[in-house]
């Protein structure tokens, strides 16, 4: 229930609690808290019962946790009238990954062969149809203009 709660924030709420309600008080407050702890679970656990019993024979394995979003679909894809299991089995991410990096220093390599071979033969493409990313375009003419488009303006 309270596990985001560390230990130093139960001595803060333990001290806090002997200078509020003193140490002759505290255990009266604290059998009252217990107590009012146990008739809200009664209440809740009554509330469930009535529920489950006005839904019927079909809804009796209905669990209320079912009713969050995240724990419905959590539940839903773990069922295994899907196959879904398999699918997420058989898709390695690391292997992915690794198959894209590989990919992507192979091009990285092909393109610094192909730009050292295109920047001396003037060309920005290579021999195998790929483009040189790595060169920056030629800076046009200060009298250069681009084209009138009309139907632009």
């Amino acid at each position: 229930m309270f596990n985001d709660i560390g230990p130093l924030e139960l001595v803060t709420i333990a001290v806090l609690a002997v200078l509020v309600f003193g140490p002759d008080k505290l255990p009266r407050v604290i059998q009252d808290m217990m107590r009012t702890v146990r008739k809200i679970r009664e209440f809740s656990e009554s509330a469930k019962a009535d529920i489950r019993s006005e839904l019927g024979p079909e809804f009796k394995d209905f669990e209320f946790e079912d009713l969050n979003p995240k724990t419905f679909i959590r539940k839903q894809l773990d069922n295994d009238e899907l196959g879904l299991k398999e699918i997420r089995n058989g898709f390695d991410l690391k292997k992915e990954m690794a198959e894209v990096t590989d990919a992507v220093h192979s091009r990285d390599t092909d393109t610094a062969a192909s730009g050292s071979s295109s920047s001396s033969s003037g060309s920005s493409s290579s021999g195998d149809g790929r483009i040189d990313m790595t060169k920056k375009p030629e800076e046009p003419g200060k009298d250069d203009r681009p084209p009138f488009d009309a139907d632009a303006t």
